[in-house]
């Protein structure tokens, strides 16, 4: 078994008690992986494509890991989703939406636009944390990322 080397990851968060919250439960554990935070989904679009302020890729590294929420400002993550997924240099990277919309409707085109897995955001600060850590277990320790 190759041991875990560091990813970066993307979070697309507009709320910034939420943004906060998830790099904490991100951070913990004295994990190498940078975090890396934009608040709408044009930023989030800039970003991955290296355009506007990101125009220079070292401010912007290819993310092993998206965490995404689904109601943004400026472009809505479903359709940051596409982007994304469309996308033959990025529709390899997972995609976590990770949002506080529990609505069918919101999970099945998620799943349909090609999201990995999607994830609610409990109410109490504990679970939001337990959740996000086990997110972080999945997705960064467990599972095997390409590059």
């Amino acid at each position: 078994m190759q041991p875990t080397k560091p990813i970066d990851i993307l979070l697309v968060e507009d709320n910034v008690d939420h943004a906060e919250l998830t790099r904490r439960a991100l951070e913990t554990g004295n994990m190498l992986n940078d975090v890396h935070w934009v608040k709408d989904g044009a930023e989030a679009l800039d970003f991955l494509f290296h355009r506007g302020a990101y125009a220079n890729g070292a401010k912007a590294p290819r993310p092993g890991l998206i965490l995404l929420d689904i109601k943004l400002p400026k472009v809505d993550g479903l359709n940051v989703l596409r982007e994304i997924k469309s996308s033959p240099a990025l529709r390899t990277i997972p995609v976590i939406m990770l949002t506080t919309s529990a609505e069918n409707g919101d999970v099945n085109a998620a799943y349909a636009a090609g999201a990995n897995s999607f994830v609610t955001k409990p109410i109490s600060f504990r679970e939001f944390v337990e959740r996000i850590q086990a997110v972080k277990l999945y997705w960064v320790l467990t599972n095997v990322l390409g590059d």
